[in-house]
């Protein structure tokens, strides 16, 4: 049982970085767009950076919930 524990700390931990990561790169189109007047880099950099934050939440919330799943 400590080993499902521990997996799913990592995963919820490895899918947050994802979303985190997800979220810059989102931030960075976003200002490069800004920078440029570029609407199209905007967009998707919004888009990503709406993206990373619902895979943040994910990670927080419902892969803890795996747990449930295994005892």
């Amino acid at each position: 049982m400590n080993f499902f524990t521990e997996a799913i700390n990592t995963l919820s931990i490895l899918v947050v970085a994802l979303g985190a990561g997800l979220g810059v790169w989102g931030v960075i189109n976003l200002l490069e767009g800004y920078g440029n007047d570029n609407p199209g880099a905007k967009s998707q950099g919004i888009k990503q950076l709406m993206a990373g934050g619902g895979t943040i939440l994910i990670g927080l919330n419902l892969v803890p919930l795996l747990s449930g799943l295994f005892g």
